[in-house]
């Protein structure tokens, strides 16, 4: 991976993020890092999950059809049992997976993702945010029953219509976003690329992802910072530079306000994990 600026230059690469665990009564929730992948299984269990960023690649789900797919931030997903599911990805992206490992099965024959839900968003938060903590206080299996129910009850949503906010349109901005993330980049240059008006824009892409742009920037930077804390040895300061914060101080705040932690010590959890 290579810098945008003379100032943030990549060293080599440290062990990456740990798969984050934890099984609280008859669930297993685990917090998987963003990190290239191809995985092929069918499965045996019922599984629910939770994109938090947008990540694209290939997969086949319940079918023999491999197509390209666009997993949209704040997605929920589900996979049931005996579904065969094949799914890669060059890049990834963070990703909650909740299972039931007593044997009872969720309810639910169709798979699905994209799925933008508040309150399954809210859930999801909340259990990333401890689960990056390393806390094991909390209310896991309430929260996992609660998922659950978001996926398979009578309290589950239909999808919302993503607008104008492609899958397509998602990945034109990624890659807008990845280029100048070492820089300041605004709403309205987003919803130029796009060739939206910026109101109309803001309120689609909430529409298509549960978030503002802005929020999404800010996410977008932080997972910059975090791979660049995973995969090299670079100063917090550096990192800070290349990631579009103003200082390392400001990236501090902005990792506290949104995961709990400063950067120093999640640099610690991912090295002796």
């Amino acid at each position: 991976m290579t810098l945008m600026s003379h100032r943030n230059r990549l060293h080599p690469p440290l062990q990456s993020e740990p798969v984050r665990r934890i099984e609280a009564g008859p669930w297993a929730i685990e917090l998987l890092p963003g990190c290239a992948y191809a995985t092929r299984y069918v499965a045996t269990q019922a599984g629910i999950g939770f994109a938090f960023d947008s990540q694209r690649g290939l997969h086949a789900i319940g079918s023999d059809r491999v197509q390209p797919f666009v997993a949209m931030p704040n997605g929920l997903a589900f996979v049931p049992v005996g579904c065969d599911v094949l799914s890669e990805s060059p890049r990834g992206g963070e990703y909650l997976r909740v299972i039931r490992t007593d044997g009872i099965a969720l309810e639910g024959d169709r798979a699905f993702n994209n799925r933008i839900d508040q309150q399954a968003t809210a859930l999801a938060w909340r259990m990333r945010a401890a689960l990056l903590q390393a806390s094991v206080e909390g209310d896991w299996e309430a929260w996992a029953l609660a998922l659950s129910e978001r996926v398979t009850g009578s309290e589950a949503e239909s999808t919302a219509p993503h607008g104008s906010i492609t899958g397509n349109r998602m990945r034109l901005l990624d890659e807008f976003i990845d280029a100048g993330l070492d820089g300041p980049l605004s709403v309205p240059a987003m919803a130029g690329l796009l060739g939206l008006s910026e109101g109309y824009f803001m309120r689609a892409f909430k529409n298509a992802t549960g978030k503002s742009p802005h929020a999404y920037l800010i996410d977008r930077r932080l997972a910059r910072a975090r791979a660049l804390m995973r995969d090299s040895t670079a100063t917090l300061t550096e990192i800070a530079y290349a990631c579009g914060f103003n200082s390392q101080a400001h990236m501090a705040t902005t990792f506290k306000q949104r995961l709990g932690m400063s950067p120093a010590q999640l640099r610690q959890c991912s090295r002796f994990s």
